[in-house]
């Protein structure tokens, strides 16, 4: 049995055999995290002091990182008492995860390869989750995670749905789901959430293609509770392929915003940006020292932009993360 300790002072025992992550979460200690399965980088940690070992190899971590003792959580056992330069979520509400019945409530096609999903809970449900969280939607033995995009007023959910190539949950989505089917849903899951901190003055939202969801359900939450964001100037970057994929647009009552929808393969009738996100980011000069930035997409923007950001002066404390993993 070892002592983890936290920058914060918290500490909890982790068995010898046991990840950092699920330790901590049994003394109801909450880390950074999103997909549990070292293939995302989430719960990456700094070891400040100690010994660990890696549970299984990864693919996330650079070699400048690990020289760095950098860990991730979910896939690193104690070798001795450790200390880590992170801080829990103690100071956010973290809604307990269940499992609850769902039905299929409507599926509205938005592209070719993009559905909205709408699923109803039963009447005596009491979900709760922190904008910006996914849950996993559970069909037989296939279990596959999305995040939420929305939560209607009559309290069904909505989940934006991209068709992959050979997925499993894919060809259900798109070709055999029907009204009323009976879905299981897993959920809340994930730490993709505001923070709110009083020296931020810019917040800056990143997305590709599906990856608007749980911005989508951030930006309703600014707009149901306008006093969280007042003084703070919104930024939000839609990014796709082509001018058919751009399936959202800014609507929003209570809260303005800069909407800026950019096209890395546009036609000859687009007159706006063109490119990478990051990059339009870059050039559109704010200030990154005071800014806060959340991104959800591909592995590839999200390390791209991560990079590029912080070699402008975006402190890495300040850049949240929730990375879109296929699974067939």
């Amino acid at each position: 049995m070892y002592q983890i300790t936290l920058k914060n002072n918290k500490s909890f025992s982790c068995e010898e055999n046991e990840s950092i992550f699920d330790a901590a979460r049994k003394k109801n200690i909450h880390l950074e995290h999103s997909c549990l399965k070292a293939r995302c980088s989430a719960c990456k940690v700094r070891v400040l002091e100690g010994e660990t070992e890696r549970i299984e190899e990864d693919l996330i971590l650079t070699d400048e990182e690990k020289d760095n003792n950098y860990i991730l959580s979910c896939n690193t056992i104690p070798k001795s008492d450790l200390k880590l330069d992170i801080e829990d979520l103690g100071y956010i509400t973290i809604y307990e995860s269940k499992i609850y019945p769902s039905k299929i409530n409507k599926i509205e096609k938005l592209t070719s390869d993009v559905v909205a999903l709408e699923l109803r809970l039963p009447p005596t449900a009491n979900f709760q989750f922190n904008a910006g969280q996914y849950v996993n939607l559970i069909k037989g033995t296939t279990k596959r995670s999305y995040s939420i995009a929305k939560v209607n007023a009559d309290k069904t959910l909505v989940f934006y749905i991209k068709n992959y190539e050979g997925g499993l949950m894919s060809q259900y989505w798109f070709n055999e789901a029907k009204l009323n089917d009976l879905i299981r849903l897993e959920g809340p899951l994930g730490t993709f959430f505001y923070r709110p901190k009083e020296e931020i003055q810019n917040i800056i939202l990143l997305a590709t293609g599906t990856g608007i969801a749980p911005i989508n359900a951030i930006l309703n939450y600014f707009d149901e509770s306008p006093d969280v964001v007042e003084n703070k100037s919104i930024h939000v970057y839609f990014g796709a392929r082509y001018n058919e994929d751009l399936f959202w647009s800014s609507n929003f009552k209570n809260i303005s915003l800069t909407f800026t929808p950019v096209l890395s393969r546009p036609n000859n009738t687009w007159k706006g940006k063109k490119g990478y996100i990051q990059r339009i980011l870059l050039e559109d000069q704010i200030d990154l020292q005071s800014s806060q930035v959340f991104a959800c997409g591909s592995n590839q923007m999200i390390n791209d932009a991560k990079r590029l950001l912080i070699e402008n002066k975006l402190k890495e404390e300040n850049f949240y993360a929730d990375a879109f993993i296929c699974t067939n």
